[in-house]
């Protein structure tokens, strides 16, 4: 017990560094390349660190065959979206929370609307096109809806690049390159872009090795305390693959940074709405019932009340993204008293 409790702390660790390192090279490396906020949060952070669960489903669905692996891929792709909507967004409310209770900043979300606006209403579309029209249409509309879903994610790369956003508030010189220069191994000038992959793509690295870690070990903790491993699987376990996005999030909203927070997490919902999505359009029975249906609802109730706020009061309230919580609580409830 012991043993697992300290790798549990320890995975735990491994991604709260890594996190910090991530963010630290993904707004350097927007700086280097004069890229904009929307860009730096929704396209090369959210994708980033969203590519590692959407390796998940695939090994599911084409490495395993049989009934149940295609009902895990599915399981898979429908989490994090429900994930993303819930808990990151419950995350970023309660993290402003603590550091408005610490005097660090105000009770309140600043975001570019427009940005955040045009995120929501893409996931929204794309996502529920993918949950209801299979229902309505039947299977063979599949493939198409597949197919519409990579074009809209092609369009909104096109339209996050070319739409109006601020430039990132950098303050921090890149950590790695901070290093060098202190061993007499850097100048004064800028970070080589390889440098600056170097420690994105070992911070990334490292943070699929804390989410495992974390992940296997919670696991453990959770069977020696005689928890139902079924109900883990589908509450606890999508939590810690969802962990990088999450605490990438919160280390800018820590910082105040919360364009780049909140867009980490939209750029992640819709990415995991389309490309994750067409896969199971196309190679699983994409027969969404029960408690799949049900988070795919939730998710985009959630997405809703974000955008409601955004369209009557221009804002998001850290108490609108604290109701994301809630909402995966009344999930866990049904799911819980399902299986009992």
């Amino acid at each position: 017990m012991v043993y697992d409790i300290v790798f549990l702390i320890f995975g735990l660790l491994l991604i709260l560094i890594a996190a910090e390192t991530f963010t630290n090279g993904i707004e350097t490396l927007g700086r280097r390349f004069n890229l904009s906020q929307a860009v730096v949060g929704s396209l090369l952070a959210a994708v980033g660190t969203a590519l590692p669960e959407t390796l998940l489903p695939l090994v599911a669905i084409f490495l395993y065959t049989g009934k149940s692996a295609h009902e895990i891929g599915v399981g898979v792709i429908l989490g994090a979206p429900f994930m993303l909507s819930t808990l990151a967004f419950f995350l970023v409310g309660v993290t402003v929370l603590l550091s408005h209770a610490q005097k660090r900043r105000k009770f309140e979300i600043r975001v570019e609307p427009h940005t955040t606006k045009r995120d929501i209403l893409f996931f929204l579309s794309m996502y529920s096109l993918a949950v209801l029209l299979p229902t309505i249409g039947g299977r063979h509309v599949a493939p198409f809806i597949a197919l519409f879903l990579v074009a809209g994610y092609v369009v909104y790369v096109y339209r996050t690049y070319r739409e109006a956003s601020a430039c990132i508030e950098h303050s921090e010189d890149m950590y790695l390159w901070r290093v060098c220069r202190k061993i007499g191994l850097g100048s004064s000038g800028h970070p080589p872009v390889l440098m600056i992959l170097f420690q994105v793509l070992g911070a990334l690295g490292v943070m699929i090795t804390g989410a495992h870690t974390f992940v296997e070990s919670l696991e453990h903790v959770s069977v020696r305390f005689g928890m139902n491993p079924l109900l883990f699987a589908l509450i606890l376990a999508p939590i810690a693959t969802e962990l990088p996005e999450k605490f990438n999030s919160v280390t800018w909203t820590w910082k105040g940074r919360d364009t780049l927070a909140i867009g980490n997490i939209t750029g992640a919902m819709v990415f995991q709405s389309t490309f994750p999505v067409s896969i199971g359009l196309v190679f699983t029975e994409w027969r969404l019932t029960g408690m799949a249906f049900f988070s795919a609802v939730i998710a985009l109730f959630s997405a809703c009340l974000v955008l409601g706020e955004l369209v009557w009061r221009k804002r998001i309230s850290p108490i609108t993204l604290l109701c994301g919580g809630g909402l995966y609580l009344v999930y866990a409830i049904v799911l819980i008293a399902g299986n009992t």
